[in-house]
């Protein structure tokens, strides 16, 4: 099916910028991939702003603009894009990133963060949402969160460290068997190499983490952001003060948390208690 007019000039500002890229590029007598080294950033992550599939953010192109000689064009470009051409694509550029990520920092304060998620489980947090999902909807987000958790899994993984409110634990999603296998699962990934798991305990005098959720995550490029999520939607930060403020925040929660070997008591205990 074609594409509607409408559709056409929605899409149309991402390759508008996009196609300047491409020609500026080709001007300075640069492939993609050397481009991309020069940046570095991947081959493919170029190609996907020239392709209008990716938006192009200030800070690259601010790079951008000192290396092609561009005066500042692109800074332009990226800065006055339609807010609606930006937003819907970071969810995608945050897994993108994720599956790429060298080392990947989660604080979470109400569900099991998504990389250490049963399926059951995940299925519970998904037919909680309000609206209510359709059933072939759920099933497809279930499997697409499930996929996510190879990276975990590969013979060189990421570093990971996640630090999680103990409140998570005390909410038994789906019913009580769901409730003690994602137990037995967060006390199983705890011994997983290169994973971190801290829980922050209950009774706190002072804590770094009640503006909520985050994730940072670092590139093979070493490259780092933060993601956000709330009700009004995400946000994929690439500003370096606002991602380095969100790095002090985590190393302080995890000073606050309990260390991993209590964290694997806890856990031990609770599954006790089943």
């Amino acid at each position: 099916m074609r594409p509607s007019q409408k559709q056409k000039k929605q899409a149309s500002p991402l390759r508008l910028v996009g196609s300047q890229l491409a020609l500026f590029r080709r001007v300075a007598g640069l492939t993609q991939r050397e481009l991309a080294e020069q940046l570095c950033v991947s081959e493919e992550w170029i190609g996907s702003i020239e392709q209008g599939r990716r938006p192009l953010k200030p800070d690259l192109a601010e790079q951008l603009d000192a290396l092609l000689d561009t005066k500042g064009v692109l800074v332009v470009a990226a800065e006055n894009l339609p807010e609606q051409e930006k937003f819907p694509v970071w969810a995608e550029e945050y897994m993108d990133i994720e599956q790429r990520a060298l080392a990947l920092s989660w604080y979470d304060t109400l569900v099991v963060p998504g990389l250490l998620q049963t399926e059951n489980y995940a299925r519970a947090v998904f037919r909680s949402r309000v609206p209510a999902l359709g059933e072939d909807e759920i099933e497809q987000q279930v499997a697409s969160r499930v996929e996510r958790q190879e990276i975990l899994h590969r013979k060189a993984p990421p570093t990971t460290s996640f630090v999680i409110s103990q409140a998570i634990l005390m909410d038994r999603l789906g019913g009580r068997e769901v409730y003690a296998e994602q137990l037995r699962h967060l006390r199983e990934s705890a011994e997983l190499p290169g994973l971190t798991l801290q829980i922050m305990p209950f009774g706190r005098e002072t804590h770094a983490g009640l503006a909520g959720p985050f994730t940072l995550l670092e590139t093979p490029e070493h490259t780092r952001y933060a993601y956000t999520e709330t009700n009004r939607g995400s946000h994929l930060i690439s500003d370096g003060n606002q991602v380095s403020s969100l790095g002090l925040k985590y190393a302080m929660l995890r000073s606050q948390a309990l260390n991993p070997e209590d964290t694997r008591g806890l856990l031990d205990r609770l599954l006790g208690e089943q």
